[in-house]
Formats: C-alpha cells, structure tokens, sequence
C-alpha cells in the first residue's frame, strides 16, 4: 500500500484523526468503527491516519483491510508503516506531520479513548482555543499503579510548567494544525505538547471526557515510563521558564553554589578562629583538620561551570535561532486595510 495517499482524491479533509498503533490488532476494527461514525455524523471531509509502529502482531494486516474496505470520498484512510519500534510520541509525530487537516486529533488505539468525545472537543476548540485536552477524571484502567504515579505526575508538571491540567498523559486532545507544526517532538514529548504550545502563546482549555476499561490485549505503560517521565519533567521546567535565556537558569544555579561557598567559608574560619564558642560550641579546628576547603573548592567549580554552561547555553539558543530562521514570538493575526 503506498504510504501516502493522493491528497487530490476527495475533499482536502478538515480533520485529522491520527491513531498510533502498537500491538493492537483486537482492538482495532471496533475503534475505526467508532471513529467512523463519528465523523460521518459531523459531516466534515476528514482523514483517518493509523501509524503503525512496528507492531509484532497481525495489527497491521488488520489496518489494511480496514483501509482497503471501507473507502470513502468524505473519510480518507492512511496506514504508515514505520520501520522499527520508535515509541508513541515518535509515532504521533510522523502523523501529525502527515495531516493535511485545519483541527488534529491523536487518540489511543486500546479503545479506552471515547471517538463520541470529538464533537465536544472540537466545539470547545471553536471557542478560540488552541489546543483543548482531555481529562480523564473516571479513569477505568483498574489499578492503583496506574492512578498514583499519574496523579502525581499531573500535579508535578502543572506545577512546574504553570500550564493547569489535571491530565496532562490523556492523548485524546483537540490541536490547530497551524500551531501543532510549529514545534518538533522527541522523547517522551507528547504528553506535554500543551506545555510547548502554551509557551508559544496557544490558548489551551481541558474538559472531561470519557475513559473506558480496556476492550482487550494489554498495557503498554510500565515503570520504565514513569521514569523517563520524571527525568523529562526536568526538561519541562527548562523549556517552559528558560529555552530562549538559559543564562538565568544557570545563573540561578551559580547564585545557590556561590552561597554555599560563602557558608562553606565563613565555618572555615568560624572553626579556625574559636567563634564557635560565642553560641556555646566549644570546638576549634584549622582549615585543614576539617573537609571544609574540598567542600568547598567543589562548590566553586560548580559555580564556575554553571557560569559556563549558561554562556554557552546562550550561544547555542542564538545559533538555533539564527540557523533556522526562528523568531522569538508568534504571530496571531495581522489586520490590513
């Protein structure tokens, strides 16, 4: 099957439905089922794209007999095959790159995304939102593992990226393609596209929707993820507050080891001194008896490299900028008379 289809087939489609797939095979004709009725009753030209990441079962024979039966003029079906395993926000991004819809939308392949949600989303998306994201507030996944780490992922990435969701991990969400392919994704970027886009400006909103238990198969999510979630939150904080002046993130770090060098040596010379004694201490020791001058000599390489690391940091964000062609802000809309 040819990976792309002919965009001069039909209407060129307003919506773009993008599903990843991995290891899915049972679940997969009821969810198209679903998402086709969906869209026939909203009667808009739109496309179905399923990203098939390397599955090891019969998902992607399944996807192609879906494609090949069910075609329509109103409702294009595109399968993309990728080559190897390359993980969910990978998988998302080749669709989203392949949309040619004005409103994306990702949603799982296990079923327990609901397609009836899609009208909501999109008529929430038409009140001058940006991005509209999907809250899961009944989560049907059954386990207290599941729930725990993600309530409290939630709140870590609310608080430290200032964008309030309560469900951040939810991939059923409402995108404007035309700020959706301003940004690039990698990692395990996709549960914070809401993040990048608001920090671009994008207006973005949550509503509930429904989560149903899983039809059949078995999670993909494990702690591994939760890892790798954790370590990027780390960079969530970074972009959200600091991409374009990484000097004051890594001035912020110098300010704490520079304080802590000073602390370090007034004990230094509190110690070699006696001045100790003046709150009661009775102890006296010279610069060397104590482990105080390595301590810190280490801060103050710490200090130093994150001087470091900020200038060059700085130098980095102008090179990106200036290779690329990237402004510093986006534009909404330009009025002429």
């Amino acid at each position: 099957m040819n990976s792309r289809a002919d965009s001069s087939r039909g209407e060129r489609p307003e919506l773009s439905i993008v599903v990843p797939v991995f290891d899915e095979e049972e679940n997969l004709r009821p969810l198209d089922a679903e998402i086709r009725a969906v869209l026939q009753s909203l009667a808009r030209p739109a496309e179905i794209i399923y990203v098939d990441d390397c599955s090891q079962d019969r998902s992607l024979d399944v996807l192609e007999e879906i494609a090949a039966r069910r075609a329509s003029r109103t409702i294009r079906t595109r399968i993309v095959k990728l080559r190897r395993n390359f993980g969910q926000t990978a998988a998302m991004a080749a669709g989203f790159d392949l949309a040619e819809g004005e409103v994306i939308l990702p949603l799982d392949a296990d079923g327990q995304n609901n397609p009836a949600d899609i009208p909501r989303l999109l008529e929430t998306l038409g009140r001058g939102f940006d991005v509209v994201s999907g809250w899961r507030r009944k989560r049907r996944d059954g386990t207290l593992m599941r729930k725990l780490p993600s309530s409290v992922a939630n709140r870590l990435i609310s608080r430290l990226s200032g964008v309030r969701l309560h469900d951040h991990g939810c991939t059923l969400k409402a995108y404007r393609a035309l700020v959706l392919k301003e940004i690039s994704l990698y990692g395990e970027m996709h549960r914070f596209i809401p993040v990048y886009l608001a920090r671009r400006g994008a207006r973005v909103t949550e509503i509930e929707v429904d989560h149903r238990p899983r039809r059949a198969g078995v999670s993909k999510y494990g702690g591994r993820r939760i890892l790798r979630v954790l370590l990027d939150l780390v960079i969530i904080r970074f972009v959200s507050r600091f991409y374009t002046r990484p000097m004051q993130f890594f001035g912020q770090i110098a300010l704490v080891f520079f304080l802590a060098t000073l602390a370090v040596g007034f004990l230094m010379v509190a110690f070699k001194f006696g001045w100790l004694r003046l709150i009661g201490i009775d102890y006296q020791a010279t610069f060397v008896q104590t482990p105080l001058p390595a301590v810190a000599a280490a801060f103050i390489i710490g200090f130093i490299n994150s001087l470091f690391f900020g200038v060059l940091g700085e130098i980095l964000i102008r090179v990106d900028y200036e290779s690329r062609g990237l402004k510093p802000y986006t534009v909404e809309r330009i009025t002429e008379s």
